[in-house]
């Protein structure tokens, strides 16, 4: 990837230098190898990216939804046919092995599949009126500008949660990829030109928060679209929506956990939990840091999972043997490191530490990486732990002992401020059934790994998790209005206005009905 000039923003149909003249790097987590350089946004480039999102507006709204659709047709052949390429890039910039590097990219072209596909779908109601004479329907209207801030942990897919419906809505956006991930914005915004998208429907500023701060500030920007940290996101909620009356909908993190009861099938509970702490080396929203195991199955649960857990394999991310590559960056790592002594000082007893990898567990040349294994330990329940309450986003996972019925574990579920994922192993469809309509969460599996996405259903969660749900049929509400429509297909107004009824209704009971 390597040339001698920063890559650039993406701005009103052009490869663009911006304002600035500072530029960032993008490190790959392995090996700290430099994979690029680019340019770094301003308030100044938001500006003229927003500016040129807003001229392109209502020419684009004019294009069917098929025409809007035919862009990302383009760009859904173009992921799929280099599903291999993109996979590696991803699994490069982000660290996540190369099976979730690819797996990256096929979310993303589902996406696009989805939302293109719906362009042939209806978009409005038809609903029944009052009067035989009067037709009556609702037709949504995009809403104008749509800021996109997305992850790096899903650098393809969750940008592509958010532009596709926007862009198939009539929508024109700016989109600020998150600064660890830059180059896999960068490829991202290659597909949408190659496409031929026209001039300013979409843009793409490169940097850090402070362009976020201007895009998520700017008046003319009607709707944000926001996926990271909840810190973050209650900050731009609260700041579009009850500081300007606009609409965010953002999907955040969680301390997620899963229910393992006394009539769980341990085979699935140790390999779902294995999977829902380690996988992206536990650096998924949905990753779960808790896991609830019932006093009668815990000692056989604990033993089986501790095993598992010291053979996780930490290598290479594009070795396709290795299930846990590195931390996404050094403030990951120091996060990790703090949160695993918040849990020592807190009276854990660790289970397995390979929070520091010996150097002969390092694969060769990745020395410069993030490397990191899992921690693991038990711990007396108290909802006033840190450990147990707080998000680590890494390998970090704690073992909770609980007694009685399936109520007990779903009380200890809840009493986090997080609700995002989680998931109840058993063979007992009442305990199934109460964690179903008791767990405070968005996104719920049953005898499974709470982690995974099909892009036709919600993702987002409740409470700190969530305000709202940007992806898929959900970012719909997000970007468009509905507008209710009544036509009078009568020359008789008071007929069709129902008038005659009304005045003789009236007039026989002296109740005024008319509306």
């Amino acid at each position: 990837m390597s040339r001698s000039e920063p890559y650039r923003h993406y701005i009103d149909g052009e490869f663009q230098s911006g304002h600035g003249d500072e530029a960032f790097e993008s490190i790959d987590p392995a090996t700290g190898e430099t994979l690029g350089e680019f340019v770094q946004g301003t308030e100044a480039d938001v500006e003229r990216a927003v500016a040129a999102a807003d001229s392109a507006f209502e020419e684009w709204r004019e294009y069917s939804y098929i025409d809007r659709a035919e862009v990302l047709w383009e760009v859904f052949h173009e992921l799929r046919d280099r599903h291999q390429e993109l996979g590696e890039i991803v699994t490069r910039e982000s660290g996540k092995e190369i099976s979730e590097g690819k797996a990256d990219v096929t979310e993303a072209w589902h996406m696009v599949e989805w939302a293109a596909g719906n362009a042939r779908h209806p978009h409005g109601d038809v609903v029944p009126s009052e009067i035989a004479a009067k037709d009556s329907y609702m037709r949504r209207r995009p809403r104008g500008v749509v800021g996109c801030i997305t992850p790096w942990n899903f650098p393809v897919a969750i940008p592509f949660w958010h532009m596709a419906v926007a862009l198939v809505e009539g929508n024109t956006v700016v989109w600020k990829p998150a600064e660890q991930t830059p180059w896999c914005g960068q490829i991202v915004a290659e597909m949408l030109d190659d496409a031929g998208i026209p001039d300013g429907v979409f843009n793409l500023v490169q940097g850090f928060g402070d362009a976020g701060e201007a895009l998520v500030g700017d008046d003319r920007v009607d709707t944000v679209l926001f996926t990271g940290s909840a810190e973050v996101g209650h900050e731009v909620a609260g700041r579009v929506g009850a500081e300007r009356g606009k609409t965010a909908s953002c999907e955040m993190g969680g301390k997620n956990a899963i229910v393992i009861t006394e009539n769980a099938d341990l085979d699935v509970a140790v390999h779902s939990a294995v999977l829902s702490s380690f996988k992206t080396t536990g650096q998924r929203c949905v990753s779960s840091e808790r896991l609830i195991v019932h006093e009668g199955v815990y000692e056989a649960f604990k033993e089986r999972f501790v095993d598992l857990s010291e053979q996780v394999t930490v290598g290479d991310p594009l070795d396709e043997d290795t299930f846990m590559g590195p931390l996404a960056d050094e403030a990951q790592v120091e996060k990790f490191h703090e949160y695993n002594q918040i849990a020592h000082d807190e009276g854990a007893t660790v289970l397995v530490d390979r929070a520091d990898l010996p150097d002969e567990a390092i694969p060769e040349g990745c020395d410069g990486g993030f490397w990191v294994g899992p921690f693991v330990y038990e711990i007396d329940y108290d909802p006033d732990l840190r450990s147990i309450t707080e998000e680590v986003f890494g390998p970090h996972v704690a073992l909770i002992e609980y007694s009685g019925p399936v109520e007990r574990a779903v009380e200890i579920h809840n009493e986090v401020p997080y609700g995002l994922a989680g998931a109840i192993i058993s063979d007992d469809y009442r305990e199934i059934n109460h964690f179903r309509d008791h767990a405070e969460l968005g996104l719920a599996y049953a005898n499974l790994p709470c982690i995974g996405a099909e892009v036709q259903l919600p993702f987002g969660g409740v409470k700190q998790s969530g305000k709202g749900t940007p992806h898929a049929r959900e970012v719909i509400e997000a970007v468009t209005d509905r507008t209710a429509w009544t036509v009078n297909n009568s020359r008789d107004i008071e007929m069709a206005q129902g008038l005659s009824a009304a005045i003789r209704t009236e007039s026989e009971t002296g109740a005024e009905t008319d509306r």
